[in-house]
C-alpha cells in the first residue's frame, strides 16, 4: 500500500534526538508523515566517542544521502596496540581484525558529527524538534496517545515512539522499570578527553592495556589535538542505576585502578579533571516486546547491544529505518509494529550476541581470559585479519537484507 493511501496515523511523536530518533524521523518525513522530536537537552548533543556504521547500516545512510558527508568524517584508525604493562607491544592490529569491519567501506567518526549531520537532514519545517524539553505522562486510549510534556504543555498524537536511549524514559512510562529489561554484563566504563600532549605523536590509532578485571587505552581519532580515553572495570553487581553521582563515580574508579600499570595513573589523574565524563554500566535491553498499544521503541530504547558488540550505531540506523517503511506500509500502527519486530529482532539478537566475545576482547576478567585473549590477537595477526572471529562478525554484520521501500517516497 502507497504512503498516500494513508488518511490516519500520521502524526508522530518521537522521544530523542540523538541517532535513532532523527533516523527515523527522516524517513517517517519521507513518507508523508507529521513528525515532532522532542529532546531533554537544549541542543543536538556534540563531540563524544567515536561510533562505527557498518554492515546493513551503511545502505541505510546511502539510500538516504549521507553516505559521501560521512565518508568525509571518517577518522579511518588505521591500527590498534595491545601493550603490557611497560608499554611494550603484545599485538598490532588493524580495526578490522578486532571489530569485523570492512576497510574501505565501514565509517568510523566521532559521534557528535553523525548527530549533526542527521540533524541538518531534518532540521526543516515539516519536521518540529522540541528542546529542553520530555514526555511526562501519556495515555494511550486506542485511537490516540495523549502526551502531557514536562513543560506543562498537553498534545495529542497517533503514535509516540521512544527512541531515548539505553535509560529511556519513555519505555519508563509505558513498559515499567528498566531492571525488568536491563541485563548487565558485568562491567562499568568511564569515557572522556585529553589535551594530546605535544610529546605524543599518535594519529589515526588506539593503545590498549588489560590486566585482569580492568582496562584503559586511548584512542586518537584522526590528527585531532586531544584523545579519547576509557577506563573499564569489572563489577559482580551494577555500582549505580540510571543516574549515578560523579564524584563518587571518580572515587570509585581511582581505587579499582590503584596500583595499575602502563599510564593508567595518568589517565585516572586525568579522569579527575574531564570535564566531559561519560560513564555508565555496560548492559543490554532485551524486551519480549518492542510496542505497546500505540507506543513502540527503536535503538538502545529497544534493544540497546552495549559497545562491547560495537554494533549500537548500526542497530539504531536499521531499526529506524525498517520501522518508518513498516509504518508507511501498514495503515494499522500494531501490524506495522509487529513486522518491524520480526523483521529486525533476529538481527538484533545476533548483534546481541557479539557483546560476549567483545568483552573478553577488551576487558578479560581473569588471566586465563587473558592469556586466551593475547592468543586470539596473535592468531589474527598471523592470519591477515582474516580469522574465524572476525569473518564471523562481518557475516552478522550483514546479516540483514534491507527491505525496499524506495517506492513510498515522497
Amino acid at each position: 500500500m502507497a504512503a498516500d493511501s494513508i488518511s490516519a496515523n500520521k502524526k508522530v511523536l518521537i522521544s530523542g534526538a540523538s541517532i535513532a530518533g532523527p533516523a527515523l524521523a527522516y524517513w517517517l518525513h519521507r513518507y508523508g508523515f507529521d513528525v515532532t522530536v522532542v529532546e531533554r537537552s537544549d541542543a543536538v548533543r556534540s563531540g563524544g566517542y567515536p561510533i562505527d556504521i557498518r554492515g546493513a547500516a551503511l545502505d541505510v545512510v546511502e539510500r538516504m544521502g549521507l553516505l559521501p558527508k560521512l565518508q568525509a568524517a571518517h577518522i579511518d584508525t588505521r591500527k590498534l596496540t595491545f601493550v603490557d604493562a611497560d608499554g611494550a607491544p603484545i599485538a598490532v592490529i588493524s580495526p578490522e581484525a578486532l571489530s569485523g569491519g570492512v576497510s574501505g567501506r565501514d565509517i568510523e567518526l566521532p559521534r557528535g558529527a553523525l548527530t549533526a549531520l542527521l540533524y541538518e537532514q531534518t532540521r526543516n519545517g515539516a519536521i518540529h524538534y522540541r528542546f529542553s524539553d520530555s514526555i511526562g505522562a501519556v495515555e494511550d486510549d486506542g485511537a490516540g496517545v495523549g502526551v502531557r510534556f514536562k513543560s506543562g504543555t498537553h498534545d495529542r498524537f497517533d503514535i509516540v515512539v521512544g527512541a531515548d536511549g539505553l535509560h529511556s524514559n519513555t519505555r519508563a512510562l509505558v513498559f515499567g522499570p528498566e531492571e525488568s529489561f536491563n541485563r548487565y554484563l558485568g562491567r562499568c566504563f568511564n569515557l572522556f578527553s585529553v589535551p594530546k600532549p605535544s610529546s605524543v605523536s599518535l594519529s589515526h590509532e588506539g593503545i590498549i592495556y588489560a590486566e585482569p578485571g580492568r582496562a584503559a587505552g586511548v584512542y586518537a581519532a584522526g590528527d585531532s589535538d586531544r584523545l579519547f580515553a576509557f577506563l573499564i572495570f569489572a563489577a559482580a553487581e551494577p555500582p549505580f542505576l540510571s543516574h549515578p553521582d560523579i564524584d563518587e563515580q571518580r572515587k570509585r574508579t581511582s581505587e579499582i585502578f590503584a596500583g595499575s600499570g602502563w599510564k593508567v595513573p595518568r589517565l585516572v589523574e586525568a579522569m579527575q579533571g574531564a570535564d566531559d565524563l561519560f560513564f555508565d554500566t555496560v548492559s543490554q535491553i532485551h524486551m519480549p516486546r518492542w510496542s505497546s498499544g500505540r507506543v513502540v521503541l527503536v535503538g538502545d530504547a529497544a534493544y540497546a547491544p552495549s559497545f562491547l558488540s560495537g554494533q549500537g550505531t548500526s542497530l539504531a540506523l536499521v531499526g529506524a529505518y525498517v520501522l518508518a517503511g513498516e509504518l508507511a506500509i501498514h495503515p494499522d500502527p500494531t501490524t506495522a509494529f509487529a513486522s518491524y519486530e520480526q523483521i529486525v529482532r533476529p538481527f538484533v539478537e545476533a548483534n546481541q550476541a557479539l557483546a560476549s566475545s567483545g568483552g573478553s576482547m577488551l576487558l578479560p576478567r581473569s588471566q586465563e581470559e587473558l592469556d586466551r585473549r593475547n592468543q586470539a590477537l596473535a592468531a589474527a595477526v598471523s592470519s591477515a585479519d582474516n580469522g574465524e572471529y572476525a569473518d564471523k562478525r562481518r557475516q552478522i554484520h550483514n546479516s540483514l537484507k534491507l527491505p525496499d521501500y524506495r517506492h513510498l517516497l515522497r
